[in-house]
């Protein structure tokens, strides 16, 4: 039952919003958020150590067909709705009160937060394709009508790319709906639907199941659209997309790929994994040279999930391990990131990384908060960056040594483009944009505080989590 109210709260919440006087608006959107994450908090702290589902809901849906309404939580959706519940309220509490924000905005959080969990706790194929379209018709408006002075170009692209992207993996699910033995898209049939494939037919199933999570993600050379998106898009936009979205690509791997094509992924992941590895040396490359600050942390989020890809992809379960809790860590460290962007712009009225410097000692409470995400971006040990990274290096290494070492670049290059990106802009002396700039106001430190708390926790007691997960990749990566 658990399961089902998560996904009503926000629901109600986004529907209730459209009737809130504007004035309250934050605060409502804010108050249901936080019910939501404190119901899945303690969801996630009474969780089963099972790789079983937990809090399993069915309803027949459109029995004839074999639809049902099923949803429920083992260890990988659990941690994946706890990042969406906790991320969500930080988003909303991000927006600044002076700017214009009507409450269809925060009702289309509030539906996408809904949609969200919907994807990370559906066992109905369709239901999941349902979901997985529905998180994007939110975002796309917030984008659309909030978005910068491109948007409308910027937009439509990622609408087509991401909508095309599904229609692929609509007709992989209905394939292996029509290989079930009772025509149904339950998800254990599905992967046993998928697992008597031969090796030909699976592989054409991979490709387009990759089509659908790569372009989400998105790996090399299906990212295209994510930079321009993530620069045109509004902070909350920005954070939704790289803190929480893209998971949903990943976690689409993990939950069909792995389980439903064991031949193909042993015939064809090594190409997954190369373009996953090449898209972390080339967005590296492409940070070092960006002068402006969003557009660099937007090709670091690239370069990040790539090798969070890879590790997935060597499907062994220290590669899936290191996936899932980087995935904890890398929304908690981006979404932290994209709002210490979006002070900076506020503040100095510029992105460009040229124009800043010395706001050390104007802010000291700001830079030691930048400081501490910066850490848990380049994977410093003691930082939640640092956990993910090693398992999925280790995952990688494991699978073939030449392509950890490859991949392993990225903390190199991470490292460069971070703390050069740090220097510049918060070290040295101070220029005309920085002299006047102002420390963390009390709303900005209830939005970063509890992300630094995360990144200390997650670096030092990551077996809070892995935990709660282990049992479920166990039983994935077996086949039962």
């Amino acid at each position: 039952m658990q399961t089902a109210i998560l996904i009503l709260i926000p629901l109600i919440a986004a529907i209730a919003q459209l009737f809130v006087p504007r004035k309250y608006g934050k605060r409502f959107a804010i108050t249901a958020s936080l019910i939501t994450f404190v119901l899945c908090l303690v969801t996630f702290l009474q969780f089963p150590t099972s790789g079983d589902y937990q809090y399993v809901t069915n309803i027949p849906w459109i029995a004839s067909l074999g639809i049902n309404f099923k949803i429920g939580m083992d260890g990988i959706s659990m941690l994946m709705v706890l990042l969406t519940t906790f991320l969500v309220p930080l988003i909303i509490l991000s927006v600044v009160q002076s700017e214009t924000r009507t409450p269809v905005f925060y009702s289309l959080i509030l539906f996408m937060e809904m949609a969200l969990i919907g994807v990370f706790v559906s066992l109905d194929g369709f239901l999941f394709y349902i979901f997985w379209e529905l998180a994007l018709i939110p975002i796309y408006f917030i984008c659309l009508l909030w978005g910068g002075e491109h948007r409308v170009r910027v937009t439509l692209k990622f609408f087509i790319y991401t909508l095309a992207g599904s229609l692929f993996m609509l007709v992989a699910l209905v394939y292996l709906y029509l290989h079930t033995a009772s025509h149904t898209f339950e998800i254990g049939e599905l992967y046993r639907a998928g697992r008597s494939l031969d090796a030909p037919t699976q592989g054409i199933l991979f490709l387009f199941f990759f089509l659908a999570f790569g372009i989400k993600m998105p790996v090399f050379p299906l990212h295209t659209w994510q930079p321009d998106t993530y620069t045109e898009a509004p902070t909350q936009g920005t954070m939704l997309l790289s803190g929480i979205m893209l998971k949903m690509g990943i976690y689409g791997v993990i939950r069909w790929i792995l389980p439903t094509l064991p031949l193909a992924l042993s015939q064809y992941g090594d190409y997954a994994m190369w373009l996953a590895i090449i898209g972390v040396i080339y967005a590296s490359i492409i940070a070092i040279t960006r002068s402006d600050i969003k557009r660099l942390i937007a090709y670091s989020s690239i370069a990040h999930v790539g090798l969070i890809a890879a590790g997935v992809f060597a499907g062994n379960a220290i590669g899936v391990q290191g996936g899932i809790i980087q995935m904890l860590s890398h929304g908690i460290n981006v979404v932290g990131l994209f709002f210490i962007v979006d002070i900076l712009q506020r503040r100095t009225n510029t992105r460009k990384i040229g124009s800043m410097g010395g706001i050390r000692q104007q802010a000291p409470f700001f830079a030691t908060a930048f400081l501490i995400l910066t850490l848990g971006a380049v994977a410093l040990p003691l930082t939640d960056g640092f956990v993910g990274e090693f398992l999925l290096i280790n995952g990688i290494y494991i699978y073939k040594p030449v392509m950890a070492v490859v991949g392993g670049f990225t903390i190199i290059l991470g490292a460069v483009y971070m703390f050069r990106t740090y220097q510049r802009t918060t070290l040295g002396e101070t220029s005309v944009e920085t002299e006047k700039f102002l420390d963390l106001t009390p709303n900005e430190k209830a939005v970063l505080i509890p992300l630094l708390i995360m990144v200390i926790v997650i670096g030092i007691w990551p077996n809070i989590f892995l935990k709660v997960s282990e049992p479920a990749v166990t039983k994935l990566l077996s086949g039962n």
